[in-house]
């Protein structure tokens, strides 16, 4: 199946290694969802290994996720009180569940795993569904930068050692607003491929797809201490709410 096709498909390739170093520091998100939730009940999207929910739970927070990947609920069921969480496995853009929510939240780019307009419109449609009157839906995501994708092929080098190497290549569709990325690695097993694909989108765009879903943005910041945002802000936190 194509990776633009199975939203499982992350979890499988990189459960394994998705708690590993060099992921962002969770906390400053923890405190920003905390207050916001207020003692719950909040659903993130797409709960993954649970390194936001786990910590939002141990703050009073009534957590419940959504997951496409059994492989990463697995992970966070091996964690202390991981085995606490309900998960529902499903399509993040389905929003199999019925709520209502104080707060709901996507975090780390992954609205972006959404690789088609119809789907990202879809997430929004539903959250707004389950959330409770004045909840609020938290997006967290990079703000595109287009001297990123200059050339709609990119190749990089990752890593090289004495046992193998490991190289990404982009391919980008600018009308489109999406990429392929592959990551190869090279060693004396073998050839390994760790496909992943975004569908890419600016703030004023997310905004549009809040508003088809009778959402109002209320809060916009360009990191979880609340630093204003700018026009050459590199992310953003968007607080959206219903009307």
């Amino acid at each position: 199946m194509s990776v633009f096709d199975d939203p499982g498909l992350f979890g499988r390739l990189w459960a394994d290694t998705y708690d590993g170093p060099g992921n962002p520091d969770p906390a400053p998100a923890i405190d920003f969802l905390a207050e916001l939730a207020d003692g719950g009940p909040a659903l993130e999207l797409a709960i993954g290994t649970g390194r936001v929910a786990l910590p939002l739970a141990e703050r009073g927070v009534a957590v419940e996720g959504i997951e496409a990947s059994p492989e990463m609920v697995s992970k966070m069921r091996a964690k202390p009180g991981g085995d606490g969480i309900p998960v529902a496995i499903g399509d993040m853009a389905d929003v199999p569940v019925t709520g209502p929510y104080r707060l709901a939240y996507l975090v780390f780019n992954t609205l972006f795993n959404l690789v088609d307009a119809e789907r990202q419109a879809a997430c929004f449609r539903n959250v707004a569904r389950v959330l409770a009157p004045g909840g609020a839906f938290v997006i967290e995501t990079f703000v595109p930068d287009p001297a990123d994708f200059d050339r709609d092929e990119q190749v990089q080098m990752r890593a090289v050692t004495e046992d193998s190497a490991t190289i990404r290549v982009h391919q980008y569709d600018r009308a489109a607003q999406t990429f392929v990325r592959q990551t190869i690695t090279f060693d004396r097993d073998g050839v390994h491929l760790r496909p992943f694909a975004m569908r890419y989108l600016w703030p004023e765009q997310i905004d549009e797809l809040a508003e088809r879903a009778g959402l109002r943005l209320a809060e916009r910041y360009a990191d979880w201490h609340r630093s204003p945002f700018e026009v050459d802000s590199a992310s953003h936190i968007s607080v959206y709410r219903t009307r």
